[in-house]
């Protein structure tokens, strides 16, 4: 009978691996704070000294969607609309800020532990284990 991955890996060593894997996991990005410092007055870009805020990225925006009211086959009114999209899309993400939560190192330690430990017992059950048997 094979077990995890059709090796003779071992079920049990899969599901305590993935068990700890995901417990590890959900600690770890748990303990992490997203943050965003987007909004009207903060400049997403800065070209040539001058802060781009994400209301000015929607004025090229409203003319290229005008402009392909007024007329879909325009070629520079889906470049400004899609190209305003992008730049709002890229200045948002770029905003992000990622923050650990405050935590003792022991908090630190079990949360390695069982991420890196359930991995390596997880990967380890996707392994045949060679059955060694002495010389008649």
């Amino acid at each position: 009978m094979n077990g995890a991955g059709g090796t003779s890996g071992g079920i049990g060593s899969f599901f305590i691996g993935l068990i700890m894997m995901c417990g590890g996991f959900y600690m770890l990005l748990k303990a992490i704070k997203v943050t965003s410092s987007f909004g009207f007055s903060h400049s997403l870009y800065s070209v040539g000294g001058v802060g781009l805020t994400s209301g000015m990225i929607m004025i090229p925006f409203m003319f290229g969607i005008g402009l392909m009211f007024y007329n879909a086959k325009n070629i520079f009114g889906w470049i400004l609309t899609f190209g305003s999209l992008v730049g709002l899309i890229f200045g948002v993400i770029s905003s992000i800020n990622f923050r650990f939560s405050h935590m003792s190192a022991f908090d630190l330690i079990v949360i390695l532990v069982l991420s890196v430990g359930g991995l390596g017992i997880f990967l380890r059950s996707l392994k045949s284990i060679e059955k060694r048997y002495p010389d008649a």
